[in-house]
């Protein structure tokens, strides 16, 4: 009777295991039918979340063996923020390694040159690497700066104009630093000694040069025009470094009032350089300070085509300024957008 017993019990119990492995079975090699399709982990995601919302969509097919399959591997925690491409024809365990151990989808992004933190933060925030608010933060945190050893109250003019690759939700810290690894890798082979000014001036100049002009090409003669001006004592009559100044309240035009009020920034009202950059100039804007064109001119103004006509005295910009600005048929049909570099 004994022995029936026993042999009943293992007969139940390999039954049950046979039972157990089916069960697994079907579920360990049932496969995802569906497209490849991104998957997005949160920063903060835990892994309940990340379980249900693979669960919902489909991707796989029990929530419980997918737990236990996690907990088995010891990769409960290790899961990395950014979006992940889970294949057709996925298994539990292969979206479970490109989960934990595939590499995220990088986004490309394009920061043109001469835009200034705010644009840059409003760039990354629409290509979904991270928010405006973290990137400002973080460009403007005194800790921060100073771990990266640069001599500023802020990250302007040191974030690097380049085409980045980051996944979503990257960090902002970690976007900010790529950019400052990129600005100190180009400029590591520039000599930065200059007759009047330090490297932090270079700087904040080169970002005024690369504002005042989209033809590459006058770069130096800019650079030319504000370095006489600064032997000088002149002030540098910058519009672009007074619209930095009253930036968060910039609409689009500048106004006379704007000009007459007192900032930092405005180098209608200050004979030196703005009290930082206002823009994040490229490597050629920064070499045009270093190496600017040997000339007499003080003055230039726009042609309406992206380039500027240049003249010595205040009398001759004068002249310049009503051939091309206020001539109304000079200005017709002329666009700096039209301009070949």
């Amino acid at each position: 009777m004994i022995k029936k017993l026993l042999i009943s019990l293992v007969v139940v119990g390999l039954l049950s295991l046979i039972s157990v492995g089916a069960y697994l079975g079907y579920y360990f090699t049932r496969t995802y039918q569906g497209a490849d399709t991104n998957f997005v982990v949160e920063n903060g995601d835990t892994f309940g979340r990340i379980n249900q919302r693979l669960f919902n969509q489909g991707f796989i097919s029990d929530k419980r063996i997918f737990h236990y399959l996690a907990k088995y591997k010891n990769v409960m925690n290790k899961f990395r923020a950014g979006s992940y491409t889970i294949t057709h024809g996925s298994t539990m365990t292969t979206a479970l390694d490109t989960l934990v151990y595939g590499q995220p989808n990088l986004t490309s992004i394009t920061i043109p040159e001469g835009k200034n933190m705010y644009e840059v933060a409003k760039l990354l925030e629409a290509a979904g690497i991270t928010t405006a608010t973290e990137f400002l933060a973080v460009a403007q945190n005194q800790d921060f700066i100073s771990q990266l050893s640069i001599n500023s109250t802020t990250l302007e003019g040191y974030l690097f104009p380049e085409t980045y690759r980051f996944a979503p939700n990257t960090p902002a810290k970690t976007v900010a630093r790529t950019m400052i690894e990129l600005f100190n890798k180009k400029t590591e082979s520039l000599d930065f000694t200059h007759p009047f000014l330090n490297k932090h001036q270079v700087i904040i100049l080169a970002s005024v040069v690369e504002k005042e002009t989209g033809a590459k090409i006058e770069r130096p003669a800019i650079a030319g025009v504000f370095t006489n001006r600064l032997k000088k004592r002149m002030r540098l009559e910058s519009d672009p470094t007074t619209i930095y100044g009253i930036w968060t309240r910039y609409t689009g035009n500048i106004k006379k009032a704007d000009l007459l009020e007192v900032t930092p920034y405005n180098t209608y009202k200050i004979p030196a350089l703005p009290q930082g950059p206002i823009s994040n100039p490229s490597l050629e804007a920064i070499q045009a300070v270093l190496k600017p064109d040997g000339h007499e001119y003080l003055f230039f103004v726009s042609k309406n085509d992206g380039t500027h006509e240049f003249t010595k005295t205040y009398k001759d910009h004068l002249e310049a300024v009503d051939n091309f600005q206020r001539n109304t048929k000079a200005r017709q049909g002329k666009s700096w957008r039209n301009l070949k570099q």
